[in-house]
């Protein structure tokens, strides 16, 4: 499985290393300030894409019965310009500037080109990696590979201890035909679709095949469907906002936070608040059941303006992150 120090034992994760995954996470997350907790669940669920083959995609390095660093990298089926794949990797804090990361990362670098080549040679490729702005040691690292940054995120929040503005559908909307609903299966391959029509301005987004849509959208474990309100143009989705909800984030945090994972509107219908209307329900049906804030990732040139709409309705900057790229030439 590539070249790893000889220290190490290197070989594929199986679902049966998901609490040890998880306990190399928690110190991590402990170590560089990231606030994204995860458990042995959300971990087996993320093995259970189907695109992914774990025996080649994945890597876990380990001393004795502990892990101490973990690799996977992600190839997208569909695309719309270049393919762009992703990494995902850690070392735990104790076992840092030992040359794990750099390992890890040539050993993804080579996975990648070779997914690259098997599944899009037509066209360019390139390796992203993201990190949380303050992660200097990830910064250095990357630049050293020849990746550069490209893009930037921010992390916001918005605590319900300040009251939720109620935006309802106003009245020159309803003879339009338009209306507010909680999202049901009978809308889940609908939204599929507007949400990969809604996305396909923005950087990095690709369209959702059915499979990835079950595994990472609506068919994740942590997917709120009673938190998540569509507004309708007769029978079509013309907006929407989708809640999720992360088990290990309440344990570690004590705060009870709904995720807002996907918002947006068709382009023949922005300008008109409507995206405004379903994150204020989503935000207030999630007050009403015992929520304690809403938290969500916006790009930092999302050509919607939906940084200015977020910020309007109370959410501040918690954290940034940047992406780094490397062309796969």
């Amino acid at each position: 499985m590539g070249t790893f120090p000889d220290w190490v034992v290197a070989r594929p994760i199986e679902k049966t290393d998901a609490d040890e995954w998880a306990a190399l996470l928690a110190d991590a997350q402990e170590a560089d300030g990231t606030d994204e907790h995860f458990d042995a669940e959300d971990l087996t669920e993320e093995l259970s894409d189907p695109k992914m083959i774990a025996d080649l995609d994945t890597v876990g390095l380990w001393v004795d019965d502990v892990m101490v660093a973990v690799g996977v990298v992600y190839w997208r089926k569909n695309l719309v310009d270049v393919d762009r794949l992703n990494t995902d990797s850690t070392v735990r804090p104790a076992w840092r500037r030992r040359g794990l990361g750099r390992a890890l990362m040539t050993w993804m670098i080579g996975r990648a080109h070779e997914l690259h080549e098997q599944h899009h040679p037509e066209v360019e490729a390139e390796l992203n990696s993201v990190a949380i702005s303050t992660n200097t040691g990830a910064a250095t690292l990357f630049t050293s590979l020849g990746f550069e940054e490209c893009r930037y995120s921010f992390m916001l929040r918005r605590p319900f201890d300040a009251p939720i503005p109620e935006i309802a559908l106003s009245d020159e909307h309803r003879p339009d035909g338009l209306s507010l609903v909680p999202f049901g299966p009978e809308y889940d391959e609908p939204l599929r679709l507007t949400h990969n029509e809604v996305f396909l301005d923005h950087w990095g987004s690709t369209p959702k095949d059915e499979e990835t849509w079950k595994v990472w959208f609506t068919g994740s474990r942590a997917f709120r469907s009673e938190l998540s309100f569509l507004v309708l143009d007769g029978d079509q989705i013309v907006s929407y906002a989708t809640g999720y909800e992360y088990v290990a984030e309440t344990a570690a945090t004590g705060i009870r936070e709904i995720y807002v994972g996907q918002v947006g509107t068709i382009r023949s219908h922005r300008g008109r608040g409507l995206a405004a209307v379903a994150l204020s329900a989503l935000m207030r049906k999630a007050e009403q059941t015992g929520f304690k804030r809403a938290s969500l990732g916006v790009d930092a040139k999302n050509p919607t303006g939906a940084l200015g709409l977020y910020e309007r309705l109370g959410f501040q900057q918690h954290s940034k992150w940047i992406t780094y790229r490397l062309p796969l030439t």
